[in-house]
């Protein structure tokens, strides 16, 4: 092993002084060590282009034209749904001018728009929904507000199977029997957004002007309701309808599932998760609903 260690350092030695005594000998007819090899910038020819690194692109905003609005959500991890919402002091004669002195910054990057509910509230959506675990950074004027998607909770209510599928980060983790809404009382189709969730309340038909004492009035004690149109509809528990679950549509337009179910849903939900409810004779959610925002 010694006598091998030996000829390595007496052949390198070698080589290098061959190389040196070529170079000193005639510099500019010299042998490159790699033939054929990477170029060295700065090095042989004088007129290298090195590789020009573009400036990243950042939105220059113009003056604001309103004062310090403010920005919802802020400070909350919400579902990968949820608009943001700018509400004004003032009304804003000129969208144009307003919507270029907000900058909407996201990590990853993720394209969206500017849609306008009245001349005192603007809001952003992106173009699909976020991915999970989104950074996003909203300034408009003086104000800022920051704030996160979390995991991915997509839900579907497919009126064929009268079946609710909730995927998380791509993967089903819950499927459930449901009832939608009795004829003359269509489920809406669309895509709806969670918002409040009410752990007891009493659902009242007269809040959309129909008595209670009527036909189809009723007072009804509800546990576990996620609401997810501002027109009433909710994920609930209705263990009242447990037998029709599954196979036909009994309620007034909410989405009934078990207490089991609705428990489920109502601690695995969260505001700004999308519920997309399809099949029904129901039409489309309204797109001004305040829940509605994807059907615009």
């Amino acid at each position: 092993m010694a006598f091998r260690r030996t000829v390595t350092r007496i052949s390198l030695t070698a080589v290098i002084a061959a190389v040196g005594a070529a170079t000193l000998v005639s510099p500019a007819t010299a042998a490159p060590l790699w033939p054929g090899g990477p170029e060295i910038p700065g090095v042989g020819s004088s007129d290298q282009v090195l590789p020009v690194v573009p400036e990243p692109q950042i939105q220059r905003l113009a003056p604001a034209n309103f004062s310090d609005p403010s920005i919802t959500p802020n400070g909350e991890v919400v579902g990968v749904a949820q608009p943001i919402a700018i509400r004004f002091n003032e009304a804003i004669a000129d969208r144009g001018a307003a919507e270029a002195a907000i900058r909407v910054t996201t990590s990853p990057s993720v394209d969206g728009h500017f849609y306008w509910i009245n001349d005192t509230q603007v809001r952003w959506l992106p173009n699909e929904f976020y991915p999970a675990h989104t950074q996003v950074t909203v300034e408009a004027g003086g104000s800022r507000a920051d704030f996160s998607t979390g995991d991915s909770v997509i839900t579907t209510a497919d009126d064929a199977t009268k079946t609710i599928t909730v995927t998380r980060n791509g993967e089903v983790v819950r499927t459930m029997p449901t009832s939608f809404g009795k004829p003359g009382h269509e489920t809406p189709n669309g895509t709806y957004i969670v918002g409040e969730r009410v752990r007891e309340m009493y659902m009242d038909s007269s809040t959309y002007g129909v008595p209670v004492d009527s036909p189809e009035g009723y007072r009804t004690y509800v546990e576990y309701a996620t609401r997810i149109s501002y027109s009433g509809i909710f994920v609930h528990a209705a263990p009242w309808s447990v037998d029709s679950q599954g196979y036909e549509n009994v309620s007034h337009g909410c989405l009934n599932v078990s207490t089991e179910d609705g428990k489920w849903f109502f601690e695995n939900s969260q505001k700004g998760d999308p519920v997309v409810v399809t099949g029904t004779a129901g039409g489309t959610l309204s797109g001004s609903d305040g829940l509605g925002d994807w059907n615009r």
